[in-house]
């Protein structure tokens, strides 16, 4: 057990019980025959009930609010607000306990306890910053720049991979902490985790959080442009972690389908050839959003046709192979059509002149 220090900045072992009741939608429980639901916990779950209030009784009476309808729903905001307020206040004894400095002479086992402790904060964290407004909130309270100033690259391997898992949480769907986070410097350090961490745990959460970056966010793609993104996502694609391969071909043909106009920057990198390289490899479900890849970056785009029949590469071979193989599998029938898209696209006519014109 840590030494609890400061007293008040322990942390609890688990989130309370009522938290988990409100993102657990309806729990089955009466309210002792009342036939009021059980009142929000914070201001979603509020909104939430005022709109499925709103929708089941689209034209209300115009009847006065009874007495007890009144106090249930002066119950219901008070609760609300209190359970954003106990949030936050959880958000901040979180906070710290990951200020306080590492321990400099302490034994292993203070060391060891004083990482665990570290580690359910951050995880508590980012169960609470699933709420959008508890996000905002944990990076209204600088929490952002402790991550990325000091626990994206800290010491032990439980820290970083909790630390960038909390930054694409917070950073997913809001433009305004992703670009908190892309002025704090964080992307070029998640793509040094992603390209040289010895921890694969390490490499898949920095990858989730470079995606919820640069998905939808222009600034962030021009940042991972920058710092050679691609490279870093085609070497992830390289690895013989299934999990990290499988992630960064889906990134990296989703980045292609939404900004075709980086086609030609990764046919100059030589893309088409390092994913029919990949393709070449044993045959394995990674295969499948390799070729969709390959598929996205030959569509509408002449150039990545005419490498792709380069006779050296022996593309049309190897789908026609594939193909074959595929056939009576229903499991890889996604596989197949991105072959046999391939083919059409690419080995059937047109010849190169008329693509050309």
């Amino acid at each position: 057990m840590a030494n609890q220090g400061s007293g008040g900045s322990r942390l609890p072992l688990a989130l309370p019980s009522a938290s988990q009741d409100c993102s657990s939608g309806g729990s089955g429980s009466s309210e002792g025959g009342s036939g009021h639901p059980p009142p929000p916990r914070n201001l979603q779950g509020l909104l939430q009930m005022a709109i499925t209030a709103g929708s089941e009784e689209p034209d209300p009476p115009p009847e006065p609010m009874s007495e007890e309808r009144r106090q249930w729903l002066q119950e219901a905001m008070s609760a609300a607000f209190r359970g954003q307020r106990e949030e936050v206040e959880q958000m901040k004894n979180c906070l710290r306990v990951l200020s306080q400095p590492t321990p400099s002479s302490a034994g292993e086992a203070e060391l060891a306890a004083d990482q665990q402790e570290r580690e359910g904060a951050l995880e508590l964290l980012a169960d609470l910053c699933e709420n959008m407004d508890n996000a905002a909130d944990f990076c209204q309270l600088s929490g952002m720049h402790l991550l990325v100033g000091r626990y994206l690259e800290a010491g032990p391997a439980g820290l970083r991979w909790r630390a960038a898992q909390l930054i694409g949480t917070c950073s997913q769907n809001v433009a305004a902490i992703q670009e908190q986070v892309l002025g704090l410097g964080a992307l070029r350090k998640l793509l040094r985790l992603l390209d040289r961490d010895p921890c694969d745990a390490v490499r898949v959460k920095a990858l989730f959080a470079i995606s919820c970056l640069v998905r939808e966010q222009e600034a962030g793609l021009l940042q991972f442009l920058r710092l050679d993104g691609f490279s870093v996502l085609m070497r992830a694609m390289q690895q013989q972690v299934q999990k990290l391969k499988v992630k960064s071909a889906f990134l990296l043909q989703n980045l292609l389908v939404g900004h075709p106009e980086h086609k030609g920057t990764l046919c100059a990198m030589g893309m088409v050839q390092q994913l029919v390289a990949l393709v070449r490899t044993e045959h394995s479900p990674f295969h499948e959003h390799v070729l969709g890849a390959l598929c996205s970056l030959v569509t509408d785009f002449p150039q990545g046709v005419r490498e792709c029949r380069e006779p050296e590469l022996g593309l049309e071979e190897l789908l026609r192979h594939r193909c074959q193989l595929l056939q009576q599998h229903e499991e890889y029938q996604e596989e197949l059509e991105f072959c046999e898209k391939l083919l059409q696209t690419c080995f059937s006519t047109p010849t190169d002149d008329s693509m050309d014109r």
